[in-house]
């Protein structure tokens, strides 16, 4: 998911540098929100790892 965060950010930047404008902010908020739900789900999984983690080795 972050991969397509990524490629959605280069195409809003290739859009920008071209001055197409809707396609821009198309883009870059379709990465921001891919980027957002990535971090999400990231940081709950190392939530739930540090919990299952520190219960396995005590």
């Amino acid at each position: 998911m972050l991969r397509w965060a990524f490629i959605f950010l280069i195409i809003a930047l290739i859009a920008g540098a071209f001055g197409f404008y809707d396609v821009e902010a198309a883009s870059a908020g379709i990465a921001q929100i891919l980027f957002t739900i990535f971090l999400v789900l990231f940081l709950g999984a190392l939530v739930i790892g540090l919990a299952i983690g520190g219960r396995l080795t005590s």
